[in-house]
């Protein structure tokens, strides 16, 4: 394989918002596969960004968005460590982004640890009925699959992001949290629909 161009570094870079060193290297350790290279950082993203997680969050920002026919508005509050990254453009358009996106799919909790014990048992309920004479261990398997995919379709941490539907939200989040070296936190959004 040819050595990796700076051209192929520039376009992962504007396709993931990571720095150049570590496009080049992910191009490098992929052999110039720009898929994998794309995978690479995003799991080498999750990993640091754990590492930051527990970090204090006390500055942010809070991204809005209202629908062009003033029908919807959001507001999403996510919080970083310093005014300093809480000012950068970055990060207040990925608010913005993260405005639209709760404009868009509509999730009713941030987290599935917010999904209350009844919605769980409703949702479960409903799902055994489609089970029913099943063995056990696979009705269990297609149960849990079957939650993951509502968890997936009702928490906004879980949602696949409008703009790029290979990532959840919480794979954006590490990616930025990566980009921009501080751990952040989206910590609650509030969607408005008029007539609601």
């Amino acid at each position: 394989m040819s050595a990796v161009t700076a051209d192929q570094v520039k376009k992962l870079r504007e396709k993931t918002g990571v720095s150049m060193m570590e496009c080049r290297n992910a191009l490098v350790e992929s052999h110039g596969d720009m898929e994998k290279s794309v995978d690479l950082l995003r799991k080498k993203g999750i990993a640091k960004a754990s590492g930051k997680a527990d970090r204090i969050t006390k500055e942010g920002f809070l991204g809005s968005y209202i629908h062009s026919n003033g029908k919807i508005g959001v507001i999403v509050e996510v919080l970083c460590e310093t005014d300093f990254v809480a000012k950068n453009e970055s990060f207040k358009t990925f608010t913005k982004d993260l405005a639209m996106h709760v404009a868009a799919a509509s999730p009713l909790y941030l987290k599935r640890d917010e999904v209350p014990a009844d919605v769980i048992m409703r949702e479960k309920a409903i799902h055994a009925e489609s089970v029913k004479g099943k063995p056990e261990n696979v009705a269990q398997k297609i149960l849990d699959g079957k939650m993951d995919k509502y968890y997936s379709d009702v928490c906004l941490m879980e949602q696949k992001f409008v703009k790029d539907d290979k990532l959840s939200i919480a794979d954006l989040l590490a990616s930025k949290i990566q980009e921009i070296g501080e751990n952040m936190v989206i910590r609650r959004f509030v969607r408005l629909s008029l007539g609601a």
